[in-house]
């Protein structure tokens, strides 16, 4: 009789994130996910020793994904700091599942300093990569900090903004902020 099929790990790690994004940490129960997945909660512990692991688990995927690999495919596409950085803005701005995790990460961030410490490492590895790519458009590093802070703000904050913009699609001003950030 051959041996039963485990759930692969990056399948809890992926219904993990699911419920961070849908509920925070506190959504993110072994229980719940094997009801998700189809599978019995012993699964779980053939991937993980207990739900510390898989929140830590979900925290690793999040900050590759949301910084290495997207740092990775703007440099694979190439091109100049300009044009490097309104990728970065098509990225951001077409968040999805990637933006609803980052603001999880951000609210659990308000309540566990271990995860307060890995957001501001992932924020400022995302800044020093900005202030690369703005300080080949400007040399003065003042210059260089208010566009990569006015960025980064834009990035988080415009996602709770709910502003009409006098007949203007929100796209339509980020391009207008872009080109100024750009110019």
């Amino acid at each position: 009789m051959p041996a039963p099929a485990r759930t692969p790990r990056g399948k809890w790690v992926e219904e993990g994130l699911r419920a961070l994004a849908a509920g925070g940490p506190d959504a993110v129960r072994v229980d719940s996910l094997a009801k998700a997945l189809g599978v019995t909660r012993g699964g779980f512990y053939w991937q993980f020793d207990n739900r510390r692991a898989l929140l830590e688990a979900l925290l690793d995927d999040w900050e590759r994904t949301s910084v290495d690999e997207v740092i990775e495919r703007i440099e694979r596409e190439g091109g100049n700091a300009r044009a490097k950085l309104r990728a970065l803005f098509g990225l951001a701005s077409t968040g999805g599942d990637r933006l609803r995790v980052d603001l999880a990460v951000r609210d659990w961030a308000r309540r566990e300093r271990s995860v307060a410490r890995r957001l501001r490492r992932v924020d400022n590895r995302r800044m020093e990569y900005m202030r690369g790519l703005f300080g080949e458009i400007c040399a003065d590093e003042d210059e260089v900090e208010v566009r990569c802070t006015i960025t980064f703000s834009i990035f988080v904050g415009s996602h709770f903004m709910a502003v009409d913009h006098g007949g203007r699609s929100r796209g339509e001003v980020i391009e207008l902020v872009l080109a100024r950030l750009l110019a």
